[in-house]
């Protein structure tokens, strides 16, 4: 059995004053965190999702990452700063300290938030909300865990961010 590590998020947030979206995940997994970057295993559908619904080829370095999420006006982060966890399972997140994402939201143009699956959702209701007091809309996780939706599926609900 995987025994509980205390982590801290590594790398920062994707933004620019011209930010206009934020999706927000919970906290890099194993892979993420080995690549240094978000949404890092070769199986998590995000950046297939976001190069669809902005018309765009999907990027392969993270400079490509992150050029294609800036010239679409999105930002990307995640609610936790520093958690315990025991490998990538979003389960077993405890001993929560949050990212200060007011800091984001006041610095940009960001207007909507969106949370990569149910859990991203439940820790900025419970860790982020009255702090920046801006809804967040949830969409569906695009992690290889969540096999009930097609990458078809997934485009078809994260659409609303390209809006």
């Amino acid at each position: 059995m995987e025994e509980y590590k205390n982590i801290t998020h590594t790398f920062k947030p994707v933004w620019d004053k011209n930010s206009k979206v934020l999706v927000l995940g919970t906290f890099p997994s194993v892979k993420s965190r080995e690549n240094n970057f978000y949404y890092g295993h070769p199986q998590n559908r995000f950046w297939k999702v976001i190069a669809a619904v902005t018309g765009n080829e999907v990027p392969e370095t993270i400079e490509d990452k992150k050029k294609l999420l800036l010239n679409n006006n999105i930002a990307i982060w995640d609610v936790i700063g520093r958690c315990s966890i025991t490998g990538s399972s979003d389960s077993s997140i405890k001993d929560v300290v949050p990212n200060n994402i007011k800091n984001i939201l006041t610095d940009s143009s960001i207007g909507r938030i969106y949370a990569n699956g149910s859990k991203a959702y439940e820790l900025y209701m419970k860790y982020s909300y009255k702090e920046t007091e801006k809804e967040i809309i949830k969409l569906p996780s695009t992690s290889p865990a969540n096999a009930v939706y097609t990458l078809e599926k997934l485009i078809n609900k994260w659409s609303v961010i390209a809006e």
